[in-house]
C-alpha cells in the first residue's frame, strides 16, 4: 500500500537544474492522476554552485500543507559531493529512500535502516550527448527506476517538453540511460 502523501526532498547546487527535475516530477505526477502537488524551493545565496534544495509534496488528495519538507520520505541527491557538505539524509524517514548521482556502488553508502539508488549520472548524461555537469534530466530516469511512482514514458515526454528548444532527444536519451543503468541497494 502507497503512502497517502509522498514527500520527496531535492538537493543540488545552483545552476544543476534540481528545481527543474522537481518541476518536471510534478508536472508529470499531476498528469498521471496524483491530483496533490506542491513544490516549495529554498534558496540559500542564490549562486551557481551553493547548495539549494527543494520540496516536493506528491498525493492523491489535495495537499494544504505548503511547507518545505522536514521528515522526508524521499531524499533525490543530484551531487554526491553533497553529502560532505550538508545533511541530506536528515529527517528521513526510517525505511526511506536515498537517490545518489554518484560514480560509487550503493554498497558504500550506509544510512542505516535507508534504501539507496545510485547511478552515475554525470558520466551518463554525458554519454548520451549532454554537456558537463547537465544531469537534472537523468536524475528523473533514477527517481522513475527507484521509486516506481511514475513511468519513465511519461517522465520522458514531459523531459522532451519541457527542453524542446534544449537538445529535448539528448535529454530523453539521458533519461533513459540512467534508468537503465539505476543500482538498487541498501535495505531494500
Amino acid at each position: 500500500m502507497k503512502p497517502e502523501k509522498i514527500e520527496i526532498r531535492w538537493h543540488g547546487r545552483g545552476g544543476q537544474g534540481a528545481i527543474t527535475a522537481a518541476k518536471i516530477v510534478a508536472h508529470t505526477g499531476f498528469e498521471s492522476g496524483y491530483k496533490g502537488i506542491v513544490m516549495a524551493p529554498t534558496f540559500g545565496t542564490e549562486r551557481r554552485g551553493a547548495p539549494i534544495f527543494t520540496s516536493l509534496k506528491i498525493s492523491r488528495q489535495k495537499i494544504y500543507d505548503l511547507s518545505p519538507i522536514d521528515t522526508p520520505d524521499m531524499v533525490v541527491v543530484l551531487d554526491h559531493t553533497l553529502l560532505e557538505e550538508v545533511d541530506v539524509a536528515a529527517g528521513l524517514k526510517p525505511g526511506g529512500l536515498m537517490i545518489i548521482n554518484t560514480p560509487r556502488p550503493a554498497e558504500e553508502y550506509h544510512f542505516a535502516g535507508m534504501k539507496v539508488a545510485v547511478a552515475d549520472v554525470t558520466h551518463l548524461a554525458q554519454e548520451a550527448g549532454l554537456p558537463s555537469g547537465v544531469v537534472n534530466s537523468g536524475i528523473i530516469g533514477a527517481f522513475s527506476k527507484a521509486t516506481g511512482l511514475l513511468d519513465i514514458d511519461d517522465l520522458v515526454r514531459e523531459i522532451e517538453n519541457e527542453f524542446k528548444d534544449k537538445k529535448p532527444e539528448k535529454n530523453a536519451a539521458a533519461a533513459r540511460l540512467v534508468y537503465e543503468k539505476t543500482r538498487l541497494g541498501g535495505a531494500l
